[in-house]
């Protein structure tokens, strides 16, 4: 029986069977889909799965028997050690990043950070700005610029305020019909958002926290929530650093999305864009074709490559 994994807490997972039937379900014994994979959670939401019903089940539980085929995935590393990685969840339409400019500022390093690892794994990303109600000038000129920015790269870039309610339209519309992962640091409104789409979720809110800037954590697993009216949301933990994971120094360029045009004109094939002679990305940045500050983020992550210390 084909199922769709809705919640992981680690050993125990919900699933949804064809006919809407919700069900807690276990693995059944220990298996990896992917050779190539090695991760932390071999089951991750949504997940394809088989499933089979266990016998003298009072409680009417499931075993799961196989994973499909994952049409996409993603991944951070995982808090249980740099060197192991976490499967954030699977088979997405879309990715959506809230950011913040205030209480807390989310940076561009992190914000670059996932749109890179969204590209390694082909997942279009739309950038939702939240807390409009709480910008003034000067937020609002940062605003426009990234709005800017991000759109001519080829970006979807929204302003929203969920305690206004300006913008939200917008940002269900575009959640509508697909299944979409909703992440983003702690304290960004994540929750705020998601309950505005689904009423009746109530999914716990918190305050920034006062001493640090940084947003308290609320989400402590992955889950899904269908839409009414069609298409899901993939609730993530608030997530503070996002490691590149299983990217190569000479493959990063290609996941900066503007780069793209120029990689083959450079005069090494394994250009890095950094010290080499006859680079056409660097010469790009120079002609303003390629912002400086995307460079910039380009140049940190190269660095950061193999480095211990992830966070942005």
């Amino acid at each position: 029986m084909q199922a769709t994994v809705y919640r992981s807490t680690g050993s125990w997972y919900t699933v949804k069977t064809a006919e809407g039937k919700m069900l807690q379900a276990r693995m059944k014994g220990v298996f990896k889909k992917d050779e190539d994979i090695t991760s932390t959670n071999p089951v991750a939401v949504g997940d394809s799965v088989e499933i089979e019903m266990e016998e003298n089940s009072a409680d009417g539980n499931a075993m799961i028997t196989d994973i499909h085929p994952r049409k996409n995935y993603i991944v951070r590393l995982s808090p249980h050690g740099r060197h192991k990685k976490h499967i954030i969840a699977a088979n997405m339409d879309q990715a959506v990043l809230i950011c913040t400019l205030k209480q807390p500022k989310t940076s561009q390093g992190f914000i670059d950070r996932f749109l890179v690892t969204a590209a390694a794994y082909h997942i279009p990303v739309v950038l939702v700005f939240n807390k409009k109600d709480l910008y003034k000038a000067k937020e609002m000129a940062h605003y426009e610029y990234w709005e800017s920015l991000y759109t001519d790269i080829g970006y979807k870039v929204m302003l929203v305020s969920a305690d206004t309610k300006e913008g939200v339209n917008e940002f269900i519309d575009c959640l509508a019909n697909k299944t979409t992962l909703v992440s983003g640091h702690s304290g960004v409104g994540k929750s705020s958002l998601i309950n505005l789409v689904l009423p009746g979720a109530e999914l716990r809110t918190k305050a920034v926290s006062d001493w640090s800037g940084k947003g308290l954590h609320t989400t402590t697993f992955a889950e899904m929530f269908d839409i009414p009216g069609g298409g899901s949301i993939i609730d993530t933990p608030g997530i503070r650093e996002l490691g590149i994971v299983d990217i190569e120094k000479s493959e990063l360029s290609h996941y900066f999305l503007e780069m793209q045009p120029y990689l083959q004109q450079c005069q090494f094939n394994n250009c890095l864009h950094v010290n080499e002679p006859g680079c056409a990305v660097k010469e790009a940045v120079r002609e303003g074709l390629i912002d400086e500050d995307r460079y910039v983020s380009y140049v940190t992550l190269l660095e950061s490559i193999g480095a211990k210390d992830y966070r942005v």
